[in-house]
């Protein structure tokens, strides 16, 4: 009696039979076989094997994930499913290449079957060294043969693909040869040490305090010397390196910041190590002693004026954070009114040009204390320009974002809505270094006015918007045209 694996290699030579790849010409049977080949060197799960012969079915032949999975199993038609494209047959395939590779990345990066995982491995490997050897003919000229002829969207391609699968496959032959053929066809795509042996060291933080959590991930108390950070399933090893870059290179610039000295593995995600004995989240120590906010927030004020008054030269390669509130502009009002963005851009253009730093996150969840001096963990949005700009981010995180619903803010800082909207006051007055009330009032009709934009933003970016956010994106576009007109100057 035929095994599975046997069963699926009849099966698929059927299915296939007269078909040859497009760029080699040889028998296309022969790429399943290969990819089943690869898998075999990863796991000995047949299933898993068993959908690398089957993989192609469903979307070059007549064949069907129904008869698969009567066939083979409901596993084994998932792990195909994941391979699949919609190969949307009605538009043209070059039109609709990015669209179709964005929705394959997607689940590639959500699913947490390792099977998934190693059929894609096995798959774009065994697509990448016929890519290499014909590379190696042609050239530049091999681009020719493919829908997508641009060789950096190709790239965007690999590498996305890589970075997804590098946590949990880096180790495998496999992975360190695709990293090796990407390299060859884009140099310096990679550090070259991802082709070599590495192991990332495996902890977990079951029974860890949680100390603080954001849009990033979450970060914990891992023993009484170290904290780790754990980072979200959307972040990549090359975003976990490149924050742990920039915190070096933030560090000798003079912004007090903790260093980590290594990333970890925790689970299917990534994390950070860092030595903060004794050290808490400014977050942490106002939930506990609410009656101190108003030196937490002088404490903040002061780590402010440290971090805007770092001058820094383009050469220095931090991007631009007016950039940054561009982008809010144009992802959300634009969408909605063409004529106020236009307004709206207008008045960001009297922001003056700054060459000193801004932290482009700056909340208390973000910043520890330590023997009484603060230290940042946080720091992949550092730019350049106008603290404006600083100031909105915090009167949006301890005002705009509790004033339809106080438990937002409640539950991002972990203090109650009423200590937040004063950590923010007493922080601008400390800051100004002014108590007149007119000033103040002034630089919050600002703030709040790019605090608004942002929440027109942020909701665009859902796919679908509920009538209660429809109701706040109204009302903040009413705000925002008020001020448009009020406001001559986002100066301070």
């Amino acid at each position: 009696m035929m095994n599975k694996l046997e069963e699926a290699i009849i099966y698929a030579t059927i299915l296939h039979q007269g078909k040859i790849r497009k760029l080699d010409g040889t028998p296309y049977i022969l790429h399943p076989i290969e990819v089943s080949q690869i898998l075999s060197t990863m796991t000995h799960d047949e299933e898993v094997i068993t959908a690398g012969i089957l993989h192609d079915i469903v979307e070059d032949t007549d064949g069907t994930l129904a008869e698969i999975e009567k066939r083979f199993g409901r596993r084994v038609a998932e792990l195909v499913d994941s391979e699949s494209e919609d190969n949307k047959s009605d538009e043209d395939r070059h039109r609709t290449w990015k669209r179709r590779k964005e929705e394959s990345l997607r689940v590639l990066k959500n699913s947490r079957d390792i099977g998934v995982k190693m059929l894609w491995l096995a798959d774009k490997l065994a697509n990448i060294r016929s890519l290499a050897g014909l590379y190696s003919e042609k050239g530049e000229a091999v681009w020719e043969e493919f829908n997508e002829t641009d060789p950096e969207e190709q790239r965007w391609y690999y590498s996305g693909i890589a970075e997804i699968l590098e946590l949990e496959l880096n180790k495998t032959a496999a992975f360190k040869e695709l990293i090796k053929h990407v390299n060859f066809i884009w140099p310096g795509t990679f550090d070259s040490e991802k082709a070599r042996y590495r192991k990332y060291k495996e902890v977990s933080v079951e029974g860890c305090k949680l100390l603080a959590s954001g849009a990033k991930g979450e970060v914990y108390r891992y023993d009484d010397e170290l904290i780790i950070k754990v980072f979200n399933n959307k972040n990549k090893y090359r975003d976990v390196e490149q924050e742990i870059a920039l915190s070096r290179k933030a560090f000798i610039l003079g912004i007090p910041t903790a260093i980590s000295f290594g990333i970890v593995a925790v689970g299917d995600r990534y994390g950070a190590m860092y030595e903060l004995l004794d050290s808490e989240t400014i977050s942490s120590l106002i939930a506990r002693d609410q009656a101190r906010v108003d030196y937490y927030a002088s404490v903040f004020a002061e780590l402010a004026h440290t971090i805007h008054n770092i001058h820094v030269t383009d050469e220095d390669g931090f991007p631009d954070g007016i950039g940054r509130l561009r982008r809010y502009i144009t992802g959300g009002i634009e969408k909605e009114d063409e004529a106020l963005a236009e307004k709206c851009m207008k008045l960001l253009d009297t922001i003056s040009v700054s060459d000193t730093l801004t932290h482009g996150d700056f909340h208390t969840n973000n910043v520890f204390l330590m023997n009484g001096e603060p230290l940042l963990i946080d720091l992949d949005r550092l730019s350049t320009g106008h603290p404006m700009a600083e100031i909105s981010d915090l009167y949006y995180f301890y005002n705009i974002l509790g004033e339809d619903d106080p438990a937002v803010v409640e539950d991002f800082m972990g203090f109650p809505y009423d200590t937040a909207k004063r950590f923010f006051d007493t922080f601008l007055m400390r800051y100004l270094d002014t108590n007149d009330e007119k000033r103040l009032g002034e630089v919050r009709e600002k703030a709040a006015f790019l605090c608004y934009v942002r929440m027109i933003n942020k909701i665009h970016k859902k796919t679908t918007v509920s009538e209660e956010e429809r109701a706040i994106i109204d009302r903040n576009l009413k705000r925002v045209a008020e001020l448009a007109d009020k406001l001559e100057t986002l100066d301070f």
